[in-house]
């Protein structure tokens, strides 16, 4: 039994125009993919695509307008979909977890490092405020924080961009967790100390018999630190498998333009930038969402395409997959 299952999850946004008509955004379109135990998946694709909205959804951190109309969440057997906000809380920032972009925007500015990494374990369990601070204290040396005493006593705006994404693994790893959702963790870092923060998140999920989802468009990242990654194109996972497999035999034409379009790849094989535009969520096409953007699109293809063993854990949702 995998850890999360995501199955068929259609995520829409509904919203009222200027003329007080209804519209209807489908920025989900069956999205199905699993997380196991001990691994890290990487969702990679276009912005659009989907993939924060994914880590959303699986959260129960959707916006007013936002709503899962249909599909499954499954983790450890037990469905989110339909968990009231109460239910909700007893999972999330407990047993699952997240990152989000912005290090320095995500930490509270009125509050100590030391206070909002106690805070977060006290909401969630009942501990004292002495063993709290004690624990905070240990987990900012797991994540080799220097002076972890002074550390606690700082401020955000005191921070480097490294330092307060360590931070961030911290309070999100200190309530110890089953799944970390870590969306484009490294943003606005340098290559440095992207490394370093990767190495460190890659050790920990090991370490703790956890598993991990990184969003992220950086197809180099995916390629050293996932084991597996699910490539995401308007809301839908057209292809999913081992991270070695789909790169070097990608199915889907989508995913083997995304990986062309990578500067040193395209250097190799003559790829260049990824040409096209997302499709409007307003007025998907029919069948094949990326048939208007595929060379090898066929008259087959204004139908729903199948999705198609092409190897072992290895599938694509393409008509053409298995040619």
């Amino acid at each position: 039994m995998s850890l999360l299952e995501v199955e068929n999850l259609h995520t829409h946004f509904v919203k009222r125009d200027l003329r007080n008509q209804v519209r209807v955004a489908r920025a989900l379109n069956g999205v199905s993919f699993r997380v196991d135990r001990g691994e890290i998946v990487g969702l990679v694709g276009e912005s659009g695509a989907g993939k924060s909205l994914t880590a959303s959804s699986i959260m129960g951190l959707l916006g007013k307008s936002a709503r899962i109309v249909q599909g499954s969440i499954r983790f450890q057997d037990q469905e989110l979909v339909g968990m009231t906000a109460e239910q909700l809380d007893a999972v999330r920032g407990s047993e699952i977890t997240m990152i989000v972009q912005s290090p320095i925007t995500s930490l509270d500015p009125l509050s100590r490092v030391g206070d909002q990494l106690i805070r977060v374990q006290r909401e969630h369990h009942a501990v004292a405020r002495e063993e709290a601070r004690r624990r905070a204290i240990e987990m900012l040396m797991t994540v080799k924080i220097p002076d972890p005493e002074r550390r606690m006593r700082a401020w955000p705006h005191e921070l480097s961009g490294g330092m307060a994404q360590r931070i961030l693994i911290a309070m999100a790893l200190i309530n110890a967790p089953k799944l970390l959702i870590a969306d484009e963790p490294t943003t606005g870092l340098d290559v440095t100390v992207q490394a370093q923060v990767l190495d460190l998140l890659n050790d920990l999920v090991r370490s703790r018999d956890m598993a991990a989802i990184i969003i992220t468009h950086d197809l180099g990242i995916v390629a050293n630190y996932c084991t597996r990654v699910a490539v995401m194109f308007s809301g839908a996972i057209v292809e999913t498998g081992p991270t070695r497999e789909v790169f070097a035999r990608p199915r889907h034409p989508y995913t083997q333009a995304l990986l062309d379009s990578v500067p040193e790849r395209a250097k190799r094989r003559g790829g260049g930038q990824l040409s096209g535009a997302p499709p409007n969520l307003y007025a998907l096409p029919t069948g094949c969402l990326y048939n208007y953007r595929c060379s090898k699109a066929t008259e087959t293809c204004r139908g729903v395409p199948p999705l198609i063993d092409v190897g072992p854990d290895h599938r694509a949702l393409c008509h053409h997959a298995s040619a």
